[in-house]
């Protein structure tokens, strides 16, 4: 699923410390134990052992980066959509640090992930932190982000969670269109501690996007509403065994509520509630005409109506709630604990009538893990 949390655009710092060795024992452990075919764990923990001594660090195997990485997903409390985790195809893309070639492989990403239509999870592996070594670190929220421009009497055209990031992307030299609109892709700045930051702008060919309509109410087609097709977090840190990768940018695909019921509804995005609620002909006078319910309804029916016309893969937060269920149900089976945030797991719409509603929720943290992009934070976010 997609994402959307904020993180804040901290510095990364340097890593001084070496890795720290029980969570590397407890990573190896693991992945042996999921894996019996490799065999006795000594030889591997010794291995890591040594090269933690002599470096500090110590590098992931290809079969480790892509367990550690579909484990990440598993471990995610505030992702809905954990029951494909073991399908996140992984891009091993560790020997890349400088940010235009990060830039440009993360456009690459766009374009797999985006799949003519059928939304695939992927993740992209950038170079990790290492002693006195920092890697890459992509300061865009998402890979694909909407530009908000400020005005002189304080309202905003786009994006409203974007005005800092518009306002560096101006300050690096990126040249808005010249008319500017509501959808303008951001470019991507990507930066490392120790180079200049790195704006690239994304290619039209990379950014599926969908036109919004609805199935009973034309003229919301003439509204010029859209939204793109693949939700890749970009600005999270990825943790395995003790390794930070700040630069691993993953995707799923949209339930249709983030649409619908968070970036076109709330108040601090587009805002569109008000305006489409009078355009519906709906007493908006009163919170108790149930008006803003009835828009989010229509609203969302728009968004999964218009997914549905372009061949692009979304899902509904009635189906998500259900498969949810049956992650948990399989997870348990293997004798795994399913962690889950309720505040996130729970749809932003209609919550009372969806199956993970009715319940509680293991909330501990487990790893490896997706964290915040500076490493003082210790709560992942990922949807």
């Amino acid at each position: 699923m997609a994402p959307v949390p904020s993180c804040p655009a901290e510095a990364i710092p340097l890593r001084e410390t070496a890795v720290d060795l029980a969570e590397a024992d407890d990573f190896i452990r693991l992945h042996h134990s999921e894996h019996p075919d490799l065999g006795p764990v000594e030889h591997r923990l010794a291995e890591v052992h040594a090269e933690i001594a002599a470096t500090g660090t110590y590098r992931h195997t290809a079969a480790e980066l892509v367990f550690g990485a579909r484990v990440a997903w598993r471990n995610s409390a505030r992702c809905i959509g954990r029951l494909y985790w073991r399908s996140l195809k992984v891009r091993d893309l560790r020997d890349l640090r400088d940010p235009k070639e990060v830039a440009d492989e993360c456009v690459e990403h766009l374009r797999l992930a985006g799949n003519g239509g059928r939304v695939r999870p992927v993740i992209t592996v950038f170079a990790p932190d290492e002693p006195g070594r920092p890697g890459p670190r992509v300061v865009n929220e998402q890979l694909i982000r909407y530009a908000g421009y400020e005005g002189a009497d304080g309202g905003v055209l786009g994006d409203r969670r974007n005005l800092e990031l518009t306002g560096k992307a101006l300050d690096l030299g990126w040249r808005p269109p010249r008319r500017r609109g509501p959808f303008d892709v951001l470019p991507l700045v990507v930066e490392r501690e120790d180079a200049e930051p790195c704006l690239v702008e994304i290619p039209r060919d990379a950014v599926m996007e969908v036109p919004i309509t609805h199935p009973e109410l034309p003229w919301l087609a003439e509204l010029g509403l859209r939204w793109h097709a693949v939700p890749a977090i970009s600005n999270m840190r990825l943790r395995i065994g003790g390794v930070d990768y700040p630069a691993a940018p993953f995707n799923g695909w949209y339930m249709g509520t983030e649409i619908g019921a968070r970036n076109f509804a709330d108040a601090d995005r587009y805002d569109l509630l008000p305006y489409l609620g009078r355009r519906m002909g709906l007493d908006t006078s009163t919170v108790r005409s149930l008006w803003k319910d009835r828009v989010l309804v229509e609203l969302n029916r728009a968004v999964l109506h218009s997914f549905a016309e372009a061949g692009v893969t979304i899902t509904d937060h009635h189906t998500e709630s259900d498969r949810f269920l049956a992650h948990i149900e399989k997870e348990e089976a293997a004798g795994r604990t399913c962690p889950a945030d309720w505040t996130w797991i729970v749809p932003p719409m209609s919550s009372g009538v969806t199956s993970v509603f009715h319940r509680y929720y293991d909330k501990r943290e487990l790893l490896p893990n997706f964290f915040p992009g500076d490493t003082e934070g210790v709560c992942p976010v990922i949807h």
